[in-house]
């Protein structure tokens, strides 16, 4: 190859459940014992502020109990040979941790908070968050995350990444949520397409294209496993 291919990979919340980072889909609907809708929605926040922060400090005081997993180490060791871009619908940092340096959350942060009376008031946030910790301009500040019903910033960043990526690979994915699932209709044509998930959705328009392989395995298999295959194409 005469020039670096440009790698997109998408991963979801499989990845970080390897880390024992526990996903609502797999537990009836509820995340961490919790009805989803009322510690992830702005209905939530507004009916039991109390819960939601609570909820956000014990997930936040989690990731110190955490580490990578094999998969994030091997997204990681693409950057050896690749131009590789995460898109993560992950709020914790076990990307990051592991080594990755171009990481976009599309859902946002669990180690930020932001201001509810201004969005662009952004804090790097490791501790408790409690009612009267105020931004600058004196507003409650709340978790950095993008809840059910709010948009997503990143969105078109995403897009743009992923409309000049040569190989996609979709890593720990239900391909249930949405916008993220729709990500892949913007890779160009021609680019190769991996999903990896030990329980791959069996039906999603990104299934027809072609240049479209699935493995059916865990992220800390299936990730190293496509990694050999990319690296012998470089000859």
């Amino acid at each position: 190859m005469n020039q670096l291919q440009r790698i997109v990979v998408l991963t979801g919340a499989g990845v970080s459940a390897e880390s024992g980072i526990r996903t609502f889909r797999d537990s009836n609907g509820l995340w961490e014992d919790h009805e989803v809708m009322d510690v992830a929605s702005p209905e939530g926040w507004r009916r039991d502020q109390e819960l939601v922060l609570r909820f956000y400090n014990a997930r936040r005081a989690q990731l110190k109990e955490v580490k990578p997993n094999a998969a994030h180490a091997a997204i990681k060791k693409l950057q050896d040979n690749f131009l590789v871009n995460v898109i993560t619908q992950n709020v914790d940092d076990l990307h990051e941790r592991a080594g990755s340096e171009n990481v976009l959350h599309l859902h946002g942060q669990l180690k930020r908070v932001r201001s509810t009376g201004n969005e662009d008031l952004i804090y790097d946030w490791t501790d408790d968050l409690n009612t009267g910790d105020l931004c600058e301009d004196g507003h409650q500040l709340r978790p950095h995350i993008v809840w059910f019903g709010e948009s997503v910033p990143a969105l078109d960043e995403a897009i743009r990444i992923t409309s000049q990526a040569d190989i996609v690979l979709i890593v720990g994915t239900s391909l249930q949520v949405y916008p993220a699932a729709s990500l892949f209709a913007y890779a160009p044509p021609e680019a190769k397409i991996f999903y990896i998930d030990p329980n791959p959705a069996q039906s999603h328009e990104a299934l027809a294209r072609s240049h479209f392989e699935t493995i059916a395995k865990p992220a800390s298999v299936g990730v190293p496993e496509i990694i050999k295959k990319l690296e012998s194409m470089l000859g």
